[in-house]
């Protein structure tokens, strides 16, 4: 391979790279911060149990993300049906959630912490290590790379909404 062809190639994976990245983190801002106001009005104001504050939090958040990420930040994927994709997102949420929980649980009931600071840092903490583990987890089952049959769709995606004319990822053999 020629020295230009690999620099095309790098400059399309990372221009893929970064509408994803650029994407999730929006979608990611959005939801944490749904997360974080609803955690708070829950255990706060709402007087509901901190487990319980989280879970409901969560799940809200994480419904919110689904459309975003599928409809924006992997748009240009392979659809692999919504029945599937939102299987296998419920499935990494609620691992991601169980972590969450953990964490808010040990804080609040073996450390023995009531306080609402202390716990918002134990959560904004879990929603830390969730981030990380759902990004990767999104883009390796739920949204897959696609396929040579939708190359031309995601080329066709990419240049309308970064102006790139560049090949996809899914073609460059990464």
């Amino acid at each position: 391979m020629r020295r230009g062809e690999a620099i095309k190639r790098l400059r399309s994976t990372w221009r893929v790279l970064a509408k994803e990245l650029g994407a999730f983190g929006v979608v990611g801002a959005v939801c944490f911060a749904l997360d974080i106001v609803l955690f708070q009005v829950l255990y706060t104001y709402a007087g509901a149990d901190a487990v319980l504050s989280k879970l409901l939090a969560t799940l809200v958040s994480m419904t919110v993300a689904y459309v975003g990420h599928r409809y924006w930040s992997f748009s240009h994927r392979a659809r692999t049906g919504v029945r599937r994709e939102y299987l296998l997102f419920v499935v990494i949420n609620g691992a991601t959630l169980l972590l969450g929980l953990l964490i808010i649980f040990v804080v609040r009931h073996p450390l023995q912490q009531e306080s609402a600071l202390v716990l918002q840092i134990a959560n904004i903490a879990s929603i830390g290590v969730g981030t990380v583990i759902r990004y990767l987890s999104y883009r390796r089952w739920v949204f897959p790379a696609v396929g040579p049959t939708d190359a031309a769709a995601e080329r066709t995606h990419l240049a309308t909404t970064t102006g790139a004319t560049r090949r996809p990822v899914a073609e460059t053999g990464r």
